[in-house]
Parts: structure tokens; sequence; C-alpha cells
């Protein structure tokens, strides 16, 4: 399929939102460790991880979320090439010196292989919990975003905004990759236009998580004017299932080409880990046409 657009994966495990197979429940750092050498020997483009710090009881979107940068740091020694994608970092809550510091660390180890996933939270239950403002969070992501940007792959770094403010501080090791792409999260029309004017790409949520379908995204970036080289990453609408239904699993990649994505966040359809594994495989080996 690396011949429509790149496909990188929603990794299992790592979270439980939305309906997952048992077998997930009861997974831990061997099966994620097996599927991420999988998919990098495939040649997916990344991986996913979420971000959150803590959550209340059953919430519908899951309550198991692993930390990326600790998964991420792991995963690196047991790979090559993919890359590492956190699908989202919630930006309020970190200073923006602290991502570059950290998640550049993560770069450098990599081996260069980071993409930063970001957006401004939606859970007011975890700001209030961590103490962070809710209620001016879009104004303080905007500007924490100019303030990464300026300090992710710098050795000597500065900026001065409204609400970050600092000059010719060090930050050593930082990020090997001249600019870190950065993908802005969030589904509705500000956070497209908050990825275009200060990002590299747009990565809404899944359909099932509110985020656009194929018929939306299409519309929305038609009027945004997206700018060449610009990534926008789609979810299909359901687990796909390259293995039984090969021609419907390529109707929906060719759907969100058509749509606008460059990217796609493959989740298949799995009953066990040898099952996802087996559907990844059959989903490299669709054909690209």
């Amino acid at each position: 399929m690396s011949g429509i657009m790149r496909c990188g994966i929603s990794t299992p495990i790592v979270t439980l939102a939305g309906r997952r197979p048992e077998w997930e429940h009861a997974a831990g750092l061997p099966e994620v460790s097996t599927v991420a050498r999988t998919a990098d020997r495939l040649g997916f483009e990344f991986l996913t991880c979420p971000d959150h710090v803590a959550v209340p009881p059953g919430l519908a979107r899951g309550e198991r979320f692993y930390d990326p940068l600790a998964t991420f740091s792991y995963l690196a020694a047991l790979t090559e090439r993919i890359r590492f994608l956190p699908y989202v970092l919630v930006l309020p809550f970190y200073h923006p010196l602290e991502l570059a510091k950290r998640y550049g660390t993560l770069d450098l180890l990599s081996g260069g292989r980071l993409t930063l996933g970001l957006g401004i939270g939606n859970l007011r239950e975890e700001f209030d919990l961590l103490g962070v403002p809710f209620g001016d969070r879009g104004p303080r992501a905007d500007d924490a975003l100019r303030a990464l940007r300026a300090s992710l792959s710098g050795g000597v770094v500065s900026y001065h905004g409204p609400y970050y403010d600092f000059a010719d501080l060090v930050i050593d090791p930082h990020a090997v990759q001249e600019r870190v792409p950065l993908w802005i999260g969030g589904h509705s029309e500000r956070a497209l236009r908050r990825a275009i004017t200060l990002a590299d790409g747009w990565a809404p949520a899944p359909v099932q998580f509110r985020g656009p379908d194929a018929t939306r995204l299409k519309d929305m970036l038609t009027r945004a004017e997206a700018p060449s080289g610009f990534d926008v990453v789609m979810s299909p609408q359901r687990p796909l299932d390259p293995m039984t239904e090969p021609e419907a699993t390529c109707e929906a990649v060719h759907a969100a080409a058509e749509a606008g994505a460059t990217v796609l966040n493959l989740s298949v359809r799995h009953r066990s880990l040898d099952h996802y594994l087996e559907q990844l495989t059959a989903f490299a080996e669709l054909p690209a046409s």
C-alpha cells in the first residue's frame, strides 16, 4: 500500500479506547514490543501512543494510557526506522522547554524518528487535577507551539511570548532533526487553522471520537487551503480487514487519499495478537493500486 500513502498504526494495547478485544486487556510490554518490531519490519510509518496522566474511572475513551515518552524510549532501542507519534500530547500540561528537552532527547536516542502530535486537551477534570487553567488553553497552546518550535532543535534558545518567555538557555541534548514535524490534533475548524498556521500537519481524532469522515475532511481541507507539503492524518471509519476484505480495505484507503489525507492511521480487526500481526502483514502486501 506504500504507493498510495504513508501508513502508520494505531498501536494496540497502549490504550483501551473504544471496543477492544479481550486479549489486549491482559497484554503488556512483550506484546507491544512484538507489534513494534513487526510494524518496523513491514515498513509502517509510525507507532502511536496516547497522553493522559490520570482520568476519572469509567471514562468512555478508556482508562489505560501508556506514557508516550517512556514507551517510545523503550521501543526506540528495539526498532530501526519506524517513527514515534504521541497521539496527542496535551500541550497545556507542559512547559514548552520541558517538551523540547524530553522529546528532543527521544529524537536523539531514536536517530531522528520523532513526530510530535500536539493538542489543547478537552478533559476538564484532568486540567483541574493538575492545577492547569482550562479557559485559556487555546491561546496558551498557540504560544506553546511557537515556543516549542523555537526550542526543539537548537542548542541555545530564546523565545518571547505572552505566556512563555525565556532567553539564551541551553538545551543539550536536543532534537537532531532540523525541523521536527508537529501535527496538531483536534477535529474542529479552529484546530485545522492552528495546524496550518503553526505546524506541519493535522491529526484529527478518529470518526468514532468526533473526527471527520472522508466527506467532511475533504470539505474542510478545500475551504482551508492547506499548503503544499502539509500532512493530513485520517483514521478509517471502522477497523479494516485486509485478510478477508482486501477490496474494501483498498477502497477505504483510496477514499482517504481522495479526501486529501496524506497519512493513514491504521486500525484493523483482530481477535488475538497473532491475528493482529497477520492483518498487518496482509495490509502491507496489498497492491498499491
